[in-house]
């Protein structure tokens, strides 16, 4: 078994580097875990999406 972490700051961003990861190794998907949590710098309020996806390679 096999980990993939992925990290971004917009949900769009994450759903499409997810997606290009199963497109490209086409792996056999285990589990996907899926996290959001927020920050506040200065004035702004900052959002992390993350995924962690359990996976075996096809052979």
């Amino acid at each position: 078994m096999k980990v993939k972490i992925f990290d971004e700051s917009h949900e769009s961003d994450l759903e499409k580097d997810i997606n290009d990861f199963i497109n490209e190794h086409e792996p056999e998907i285990i589990d996907i875990k899926f996290s959001v949590s927020t920050s506040i710098f200065s004035e702004e309020q900052i959002y992390c999406f993350s995924a962690l996806i359990m996976y075996k390679n096809k052979m």
